[in-house]
């Protein structure tokens, strides 16, 4: 028999009507004949609500017990929907993340999966019982509950897919796919049919929303194939029951993608900050000793540009890093001046990461000058430019992003019906 995971965020399972709703989508996959595993996220704004409580009980808390108190939200939305199941027929029962055992390295907050064993989850399932899952949540070598950071629950769900070797793993969620672009800024953007995991991973990594980066990254490494849908639209809709073309996007091995278009999607991040180093000696190890220093105090840096002196003396450095990091990075930076040995620093709030992303553009030249022709059409101007086989990422001031997503949407035909 098949064998499927579920998974609801925190908007579908909202309250208790949102959960006998999402009762209603998981009965209809029981009836239609597969093993179902549930992951279930906390009730809208209850992890918040929990995270704001350890932090007025004391700032400076213990990080074990802040997870035994955020872990308790997906507790209840797991009983719960337990017992709505229950309470239509159906054979469920709840799962906390130590009862499967999911288990996790030490990092209490963040913690990441080392191993699952679904042998008990499998045994159920195959009993004809529905597992709800607490996500976001396992146990640590410390036999404590730790937690996986925030998102966790689709990296709990993908993983369980894996374990238990599920068929396909179905993220719903409040939009019914992944899109070509945010459709709220581009209305003409359309509901991708299939993406590959490489797509989806720098989608997501890139500003996408859709799913949570550690979830596809688990999901490339597994093979799991991943299916994002709409927890809102009726469980009876007679789509929903269509096994060859069902509302949503699949995420799955490029293998499976028939007609690869060269480009797939444009993504934006407006959380992009830039900071510029002066005139600094262009000699071994002072990358090093630029970015050794901003590691250490765990500031993720991006994109780098590096422009040396027509002498060969002195170089200017320029890299992006998240706009939340961007004072502690000038801070960093300023202490580590004399090891640097730098003349002045520079800093820029107000930008936008925009990316164009594609399988197709390992086979197809000129995607990248269309680009930066098409822009400067526009008269945006580019700071910064990266690039991979898959994606080329540009930076430019905010107030052009809207502009600038729009305009390499059309370029590329992702307007076209």
């Amino acid at each position: 028999m098949a064998r499927l995971v579920m998974k609801f965020g925190g908007t579908s399972v909202a309250d208790i009507d949102r959960i006998r709703i999402v009762a209603r989508h998981v009965k209809r996959e029981v009836d239609a004949g597969f093993q179902v595993a549930v992951v279930v996220s906390a009730m809208s704004g209850k992890t918040n609500e929990l995270v704001n409580w350890t932090r007025a009980a004391a700032p400076m808390h213990d990080a074990r017990e802040y997870d035994a108190v955020v872990a308790s939200g997906e507790q209840v939305t797991s009983g719960l929907l337990a017992i709505a199941l229950q309470e239509m027929g159906i054979n469920a029962r709840s799962w906390q993340g130590w009862q499967i055992p999911i288990r996790t390295d030490g990092a209490h907050g963040a913690a990441r999966i080392v191993d699952i064993d679904g042998s008990r989850l499998i045994e159920r399932l195959e009993q004809g019982q529905v597992a709800v899952v607490a996500g976001f949540q396992g146990i640590g070598p410390d036999n404590r509950i730790a937690t996986l950071g925030r998102g966790g629950s689709d990296t709990s769900a993908v993983a369980i897919a894996a374990a238990i070797k599920a068929d396909r793993c179905d993220i719903y969620t409040d939009v019914d796919g992944v899109y070509t672009t945010d459709p709220r800024m581009v209305p003409k953007a359309k509901r991708l049919d299939r993406v590959s995991h490489e797509e989806m991973l720098e989608m997501a990594s890139l500003g996408a929303k859709v799913l949570q980066v550690r979830s596809v990254e688990l999901a490339m490494v597994h093979g799991v194939r991943t299916f994002v849908r709409s927890s809102f639209v009726d469980p009876e809709d007679p789509r929903l029951a269509d096994p060859n073309n069902p509302p949503g996007t699949l995420i799955c091995d490029e293998d499976e993608i028939v007609e690869k278009q060269v480009v797939t999607g444009i993504a934006y991040a407006k959380d992009e900050a830039q900071i510029s180093l002066r005139e600094v000696a262009d000699k071994p190890g002072v990358a090093a000793a630029v970015f050794v220093p901003l590691a250490e105090a765990n500031i993720n840096v991006d994109m780098i540009v590096q422009n040396v002196s027509e002498d060969g003396t002195t170089t200017d450095m320029t890299f992006t890093v998240p706009t939340t990091d961007f004072d502690r990075a000038w801070k960093v930076l300023e202490q580590a001046r004399d090891s640097i040995g730098y003349t002045s620093v520079q800093g820029s709030r107000d930008l936008t990461k925009v990316s164009v992303i594609g399988i197709g553009m390992r086979s197809h030249a000129g995607v990248a000058a269309s680009a930066f022709k098409a822009l400067a059409g526009k008269g945006i101007n580019i700071r910064a430019i990266t690039t991979s086989e898959i994606k080329i990422s540009i930076l430019i001031d905010a107030p052009y992003t809207e502009l600038a997503v729009r305009t390499l949407h059309s370029l590329y035909g992702l307007d076209a019906a």
